[in-house]
């Protein structure tokens, strides 16, 4: 296959004047390459980048300060890149895995024009709970983001597996593989749909099928 990306928010020439941003979060962005495509050099600044991979593996480099790194990120890994000042990178689908899917969220750092950082850091999820994997503010998320009202979770669900959202005021939910029951919500959602979530803290989601829930919640 070739490329595939699905924009939650205005991006580029999409632009929908109800999905510009949620709180800091200003991109959502869910991306299925085949090996070998994806997103060759370019800039990036004043953002905070969070990727999640779920299938395949993304091969990643940047370039700080005129010095180049690069990696692999494959599942069971996050990565923030803090673009700060200024950073150079690329992001291409290993070749020989298959096809190869993450998302990937921006969002607006506290400081403008701070000096670059890069992380990667292994999470494990303990199965029917939310495990976190980046935070701006709890020192006890394997990976730190430069957006201190953010924090990244991510929880697997077996079939009839239930969960419940915390209390923050605002909560971005994404299905990233498998469905949600009807349960308290409107409808059922499937792999690729997202719900905000600003004034019902609390809801209990339960699993159709063995479902990977990714979220997002902000302290304001």
């Amino acid at each position: 296959m070739g490329r595939d990306t699905r924009h939650a928010f205005s991006f580029g020439e999409h632009y929908d004047p109800d999905r510009v941003a949620f709180g800091p979060m200003v991109c959502h962005d869910e991306h299925a390459l085949g090996g070998g495509r994806g997103f060759p050099e370019h800039q990036h600044r004043d953002l905070e980048i969070v990727t999640w991979v779920l299938d395949g593996a993304v091969d990643h480099s940047h370039t700080v300060g005129g010095s180049e790194l690069a990696g692999r990120l494959e599942p069971g890994s996050v990565q923030v890149l803090s673009a700060g000042s200024g950073v150079s990178h690329s992001e291409i689908a290993a070749a020989g895995v298959g096809v190869t899917r993450f998302v990937q969220v921006w969002l607006t750092p506290d400081e403008l024009s701070a000096p670059p950082s890069y992380a990667a850091a292994p999470v494990s999820p303990e199965p029917g709970a939310w495990t976190l994997v980046a935070s701006g503010h709890d020192p006890a998320a394997p990976a730190r983001i430069g957006t201190s009202s953010a924090s990244f979770w991510v929880a697997r669900l077996e079939a009839g597996g239930s969960i419940t959202l915390p209390d923050d005021p605002r909560q971005h939910v994404f299905v990233a593989r498998g469905a949600l029951s009807r349960s308290s919500l409107a409808e059922p959602l499937g792999a690729g749909d997202a719900f905000l979530i600003t004034d019902h803290p609390g809801l209990e989601l339960t699993a159709a099928v063995p479902t990977e829930l990714l979220l997002w919640t902000f302290t304001g």
